[in-house]
């Protein structure tokens, strides 16, 4: 445990309260709870940590076994699963646990946790909590019963504790808790520490290509003038719309939380320019991590997505984006060397005919003079990365050698000897996979095999787009199908056949690649390959980032020609001799061969053998660790060399961490950026960034006042509600000498399916006792007449889909006699359900109100409510229940299931009516929607209303026509068989 941690435990440890402790981002927080979780003794009582993240839970377990932690202070998991009494003896017991907030409020409420016995809460993610969070409700019942128990909360997100009006503040009232330490980086025990013995450091500044930084300046143009739009609108804080704050993603937060509560105020125009710059975030990113061929697709999809409702797409800049893109992959010239005019021409020098490297050369014959040939040439411009990557790993095995034959490698203290793997980090999985495959083949293949995917897929889009339309009479032209295009020039062409015969290239250039295909016969000694667990879990990351969808791999035959396959699970030819080592994936990040040096030699030999056009030199063993998977890699691997591809803030912190931990290891690090890029850019942002939040919480702790009581207690959030509200209650004195009236305690009976939102937190807030329970029949029972459904807006449209919630109104109206129907808004976006010009008058069957309107047609009791917010809806309920005998939980638990017998208890469509009757009095003629309950409670049987005269029949059903009506139908003979 590195010595900063210690002080950190050290002053949370002070106060018995508990406190709220917020570090820098990648300071290794799990290892700091870790720690506190083996401070912690059965004796003092349970310790409950609530709703970790599957990653740091993973982290949590990983750092206690490495300490050789007891078996009791290896926190154990409690499930809905396990039963009620055995949960009970756990909470006893004394241990450590995990547990989600759903169950432990449950358990609180239904006084099974022994709150006595609880020592105190842990909350690993205290950025989350609000006032109206379960974690909040769980510390206020809590507090109630046990005012010793401490609270302890960790955030290593501080730009999140910055985000709204005092959330710090807040966030320690609602937790009770009375202290906040902060720890920045910055903070002198910390930065003392880190930087004591630091890591070598190379920081490597690769030039982007002229077309990166053209496409890189476009990008940033066009979204300046996308915020400048926006700005407009003047209904957004004009301090945040800034480019800089535009490469996080949480500025789309940041504007979206701005405009929820106007937003359907809000014209099309600005709904779609906030997409946009989402769109245009991506598109930087994507710009510094995959490849151009990769990138070019992905503008493809958008301007087919995106074309017609995008503002982006028509801003002045655009078009270079989209011609720069295809600048980096291909280019059209004529075959005389002159070079095509309009938008597909090109000044880049690193060109390929796409002509197999046996015909390259070759040219139509045949035409007149005053016919040319479009050629396609490919550039495939490669990422500057890739060649610097590669000099890295070659300048690293060349020391290592050196140092191997002068002997002055040392051993690193507790290791037999240095692994000397070299650990590669990237952001996603997909560019692990596609820079394994740079390092082990050919990038120039690598680059090949992804424009071929590129060029076949745009086929298959075109012939399926194609297949139900009708073909042209005359020929398309000649020669496309040997993979060359004829075509005449005349000085009066329009610009638009420019396209077109650009797009008839690229036809052709499939053709040939089709044939090519055809040629290449595999012999007798090809044996199938079928692709390893690699490709599979590779393509689960190349469909997250809409890329090509599987990894394919190239393979050298006996007669020494290329086959490509393009898929994961399609066979790939191989010689029997040929040794393909596959890299490994293993708990979501990738890995290359790590075992031993043996495989690496493998790999290092297919290389030599693939690449005959230039020198070869060894690399070292490798190690592929994608970002996103939020592993505990470096105290695994226990790497000598990390090379940071993708440089991220956060696994910066934690490299200075490990090193801190083990610093008799010798570390160096390679960071690789793009010069003059938005990568740079964003990285010194997120310190930036970081840095100002914790200035901006050391002001608001200086100014912090948290309410205690005598006792030094914290009261939380509501203390000063709570005591206005009794003193204004005394000051009534006209009233029986201000004598406070007794009032009953309303209960409501909750559904336990319910403690997933924050209602009953609100509910309980405002004075009501909570009973939960496990319904069959709605959600809330106020009265035992009055049931309520609750929906939010999404969970209504998906009720209505599936058809879920015309049954759940059903068993309502059957066993209550007054069923709600309550449809709640969220407290931060507009109370609007659709905006008036999207309300037709017809009934369709998409229309959500077309649907509401024929619910409420065929449940007539049905009442809906409409709340704008939680607290709303806790206001509406105070309301309902006013003049209501309160719900009996033993008869709200029987509704719905069936005894024994099969009987079900309170059924009121059974005692009341009968179902079948009622739908045959319906189908009557003259028997309407607006009659037929007139008719039931006139009458009381079907026998009894076909002896009513006709006198009668027309009070019932308010006209004497339709009484005419039924009783000619009913008096009307009908024919027999005698």
């Amino acid at each position: 445990m590195v010595q900063f941690h210690e002080h950190v435990l050290t002053d949370l440890l002070d106060d018995s309260n508990g406190g709220l402790v917020i570090l820098s981002s990648g300071l290794s927080l799990s290892s700091l709870i870790a720690s506190l979780l083996l401070l912690h003794s059965p004796p003092q009582g349970s310790l409950l940590l609530l709703s970790p993240t599957p990653p740091l839970k993973q982290r949590l377990l990983r750092h206690l076994r490495s300490r050789s932690a007891s078996p009791l202070q290896i926190p154990a998991e409690i499930t809905a699963d396990l039963p009620a009494s055995h949960r009970h003896y756990l909470y006893a017991s004394g241990g450590a646990f995990f547990v989600t907030p759903r169950i432990l409020i449950v358990d609180l409420l239904t006084s099974r946790v022994p709150a006595s016995t609880v020592a105190g809460i842990v909350i690993p993610n205290a950025h989350a909590i609000a006032e109206t969070s379960t974690e909040a409700f769980i510390v206020r019942i809590l507090k109630s019963l046990n005012k010793k128990a401490y609270v302890r909360a960790f955030s290593d997100k501080p730009h999140a504790m910055v985000a709204g009006f005092a959330k710090a503040e807040r966030i320690m009232k609602c937790l009770f808790i009375r202290k906040l330490h902060l720890w920045p980086r910055f903070q002198v025990y910390v930065s003392q520490e880190l930087e004591k013995d630091p890591p070598v450091v190379v920081d490597i500044r690769v030039p982007m290509s002229n077309n990166m930084a053209g496409i890189q300046k476009a990008i940033i143009e066009v979204m300046d003038a996308c915020l400048k739009e926006v700005r407009k609108t003047n209904k957004v804080d004009v301090e945040d719309l800034t480019v800089e704050n535009g490469l996080f993603k949480s500025f789309d937060e940041i504007v979206r939380r701005q405009l929820d509560p106007i937003w359907h105020t809000l014209g099309k125009k600005t709904k779609q320019l906030v997409s946009d710059l989402k769109t245009l975030r991506k598109l930087l990113d994507y710009l510094v991590r995959y490849d151009a061929v990769s990138y070019l697709k992905y503008l493809d999809t958008l301007r087919v997505s995106e074309s017609f409702r995008s503002v982006w797409i028509f801003a002045e800049s655009s078009y270079k984006i989209f011609e720069l893109a295809k600048k980096r992959v291909y280019r059209f010239v004529r075959s005389d060397g002159t070079k095509l005019d309009g938008p597909g021409k090109s000044t880049t020098s690193k060109k390929r005919k796409l002509r197999g490297e046996d015909n390259r050369e070759e040219t139509a014959s045949g035409g007149s003079s005053s016919t040319g040939v479009i050629v396609l040439e490919e550039v495939l411009e490669e990422a500057p990365k890739w060649n610097v990557l590669r000099e890295i790993l070659e300048e690293i095995e060349q020391e290592r050698q050196k140092a191997t034959l002068t002997g002055q490698e040392c051993l690193v203290e507790g290791e037999d000897s240095d692994s000397g793997i070299v650990l590669i980090t990237c952001k996603d999985e997909r560019s692990c996979m596609q820079l394994e495959d740079i390092i082990t083949n050919n990038p120039q293949k690598v680059m090949q095999e992804e424009w071929e995917k590129y060029l076949l897929s745009k086929v298959e889009l075109r012939d399926a787009h194609t297949r139900y339309k009708k073909k042209p009479k005359d020929p398309k032209g000649f020669g496309i199908l040997d993979g060359t295009l004829h075509v005449t020039t005349k000085p009066n062409a329009e610009v638009s056949s420019t396209s077109k015969l650009e797009h008839d290239a690229l036809l052709a250039a499939v053709s040939e690649i089709r044939n090519r295909a055809k040629l290449e016969k595999p012999g007798d000694s090809i044996q199938p390959h079928v692709g390893d667990e690699g490709c599979s879990n590779g393509t689960k990351g190349n469909n997250k980032k809409g890329r090509a969808n599987a990894k394919s791999s190239w393979h050298r035959n006996s007669s020494g020609r290329k086959k490509v396959a393009t898929d994961a699970n399609q066979a790939v030819p191989a010689s029997e001799d040929e040794h393909v080592t596959d890299g490994l994936v293993s708990d979501g990040y990738y890995e290359g061969n790590i075992s031993g040096h043996s495989g690496d030699r493998m790999v290092l030999q297919e290389e030599s053998d693939r690449s005959e056009s230039r020198s070869v030199k060894p690399l070292p063993p490798l190690h592929f660790h994608a970002l996103e998977s939020d592993q505990l890699i470096l105290d695994t691997l226990k790497p000598s060399v990390i090379i940071a591809y993708h440089p991220d803030m956060t696994f910066v912190r934690e490299i200075e961490v490990y090193k801190a931990e083990n610093p008799s290891k010798r570390l160096k690090i390679y960071f690789l950026f793009y010069e003059e890029s938005t990568e740079v850019q964003k990285f010194e942002a997120s310190i930036h960034r970081e840095n100002g939040a914790f200035e901006s919480l050391i002001r608001q702790k200086s100014m912090m006042m948290i309410p205690v009581d005598q006792d030094g207690q914290c009261l939380g959030l509501n203390a000063y509600m709570e005591q206005q509200a009794s003193s204004s209650q005394n000051s009534i004195t006209r009233k029986a000498g201000g004598r406070k009236e007794a009032e009953r305690e309303m209960q409501v009976i909750v559904d336990m399916r319910e403690f997933m939102s924050s209602l009953p937190n609100v509910l309980h807030q405002k004075g009501m006792r909570i009973i939960p329970v496990t319904l069959e029949v709605g959600d809330y029972i106020l009265s035992p007449s009055i049931c309520v459904e609750r929906k939010s807006i999404q969970d209504l449209f998906s009720s209505f889909t599936s058809g879920r919630l015309f049954h759940q109104v059903e068993t309502m109206a059957r066993y209550y006699r007054i069923p709600v129907l309550l449809i709640e808004f969220s407290q931060d976006k507009s109370f609007s359900f659709q905006s008036a010009s999207d309300i037709g008058d017809d009934v369709t069957p998409n229309s959500i109100i077309s649907k509401l309107s024929l619910l409420v047609l065929h449940f007539p009791r049905l009442r809906i409510i409409w709340s704008r917010s939680l607290h709303a809806t806790a206001e509406i309920f105070f309301s309902l229940k006013a003049n209501q005998d309160e719900p009996d939980e033993t008869k709200a638990i029987r509704v719905g299931v069936p005894s024994e017998e099969g009987i079900v208890e309170n059924d009121v469509r059974a005692e009341n009516y009968n179902t079948s009757a009622v739908e045959f009095l319906r189908r009557l003629p003259g028997v309407t929607d607006s009659n037929y309950r007139a008719i039931m409670d006139g009458c009381k049987s079907l026998a009894e209303l076909a002896l009513l005269p006709v006198g009668r029949l027309a009070e019932l059903m308010g006209g004497q026509k339709g009484a005419l009506t039924l009783r000619e139908f009913l008096d009307a003979k009908y024919p027999t068989l005698l």
